[in-house]
């Protein structure tokens, strides 16, 4: 099975609440794209239009391997309406507010899988079946995990652990898979150099680099102090994925706890467990289950997840306590709830045809909803996942 083969096979639609006027400080815009991530789109307008990127705001980031719709808010009085070869800015109207995660109301997929066999096409259309009735685990996808670093783990818990010049470090030389090669050898001197804070800086090339290696060249040790330069937008995604992750695991204790029959699927920061089928207890259970992300204070909904979330924090060497980062500032953890499971709305699909890039294979377009925050990829997960169980 092949995914993402082009963009059209992954259409992304936002669905929205958007209290538009007539006039008002914030031009909203529909934002159409392929091959660009939300982040790198906004930031590219933002250096074309000469405006502080600030007055950009979205309510949620859309994957680049994607063709993607959605809603985008400047606080800027022009109409910056730009069509492109792989994106367009359309204006639609004002608010009185910025756009923001809360306006987001859901997703609508329209994904195409591609280079199937007839037993993969026959297996998809059972699996859908159980899907409908029984939904998955709501889990946070690898999209999420794109800061941790395989070998030295999450930068958010060395801070935690008030570990500053491992997170220091991890920040600074850590290598992701999607980063330009110069990008990749400059972290690569700077852990061959760590220390030599003079050689550091000359090879330091963003503003970032440059300040943080200046400092530590009239500071050796000011490790947190150099943490503190960090952009607090930019710390806040370190702190959500450490957040992703704790709550994936424990979500996947709660579904071993309840002695269910479980596929495991590779994941990037651990495997992800699927149920085929519940019983009628446990589907009553895990449809009204609320999981929080973690922080210094967090509501759970029963026992049994706060003594597995107090089991994780301590194989972790962690407290909840540890989460109030009094001496970190530009970001916080905030502990907001999460349903453990999720049921797609809507979730269609429709008769296998002939695949017209992969011959001799078939393809199979699937069409669902999803609420704010639930990954469409995790669905293809559990559709696809192998007929085999982890022994109970």
């Amino acid at each position: 099975m092949k995914l993402k083969v082009i963009p059209e096979d992954f259409v992304v639609k936002e669905i929205a609440y958007l209290p538009l006027k007539p006039s008002a400080p914030y031009r909203v815009y529909l934002l159409e794209k392929k091959g660009w991530n939300t982040v790198d789109l906004l930031l590219r307008l933002a250096r074309k239009y000469n405006l502080p990127y600030r007055l950009f705001s979205y309510g949620g980031k859309k994957d680049r391997h994607a063709h993607t719709f959605q809603y985008v808010s400047i606080k800027h009085p022009a109409d910056l309406t730009t069509v492109d070869k792989n994106f367009s800015l359309k204006a639609i109207g004002y608010m009185d507010r910025p756009m923001g995660p809360d306006l987001i109301k859901g997703n609508a997929f329209d994904i195409t899988l591609r280079a199937l066999d007839d037993e993969e096409v026959s297996r998809l259309v059972r699996q859908v079946d159980e899907v409908k009735e029984f939904g998955y685990p709501n889990y946070f996808d690898d999209q999420r995990f794109g800061s941790l670093d395989r070998e030295r783990g999450f930068l958010a818990e060395r801070l935690l652990k008030k570990h500053y010049k491992g997170a220091l470090e991890i920040y600074l030389t850590a290598i992701y898979k999607e980063e330009k090669r110069e990008a990749k050898e400059r972290k690569r001197l700077f852990r061959q150099h760590w220390g030599d804070w003079n050689t550091c800086l000359s090879y330091a090339k963003t503003t970032m680099e440059k300040r943080i290696f200046a400092l530590l060249t009239q500071k050796p040790k000011a490790f947190l102090e150099a943490l503190r330069l960090i952009p607090g937008e930019e710390l806040s995604l370190f702190f959500a994925a450490y957040q992703s992750f704790l709550w994936n695991e424990l979500l996947r204790r709660i579904l071993k706890e309840l002695k269910l029959e479980l596929t495991a699927v590779p994941g990037a920061a651990g495997p992800y467990l699927f149920y085929r089928r519940l019983d009628e207890g446990q589907l009553l259970y895990l449809k009204t289950l609320e999981l929080p992300l973690a922080a210094k204070r967090m509501d759970f909904a029963d026992t049994l997840s706060e003594r597995l979330f107090k089991g994780i924090l301590e194989e972790r060497g962690l407290k909840p306590s540890h989460f109030n980062l009094s001496k970190i500032r530009q970001a916080f953890f905030k502990s907001t709830p999460r349903e453990a499971i999720v049921i797609p709305y809507d979730l269609k699909i429709e008769p296998p045809e002939a695949d017209d890039l992969y011959p001799g294979k078939q393809k199979l377009r699937l069409s669902f909803t999803l609420p704010r925050g639930s990954y469409g990829t995790m669905l293809i997960k559990r559709l696809t996942m192998p007929d085999t169980f982890l022994p109970r």
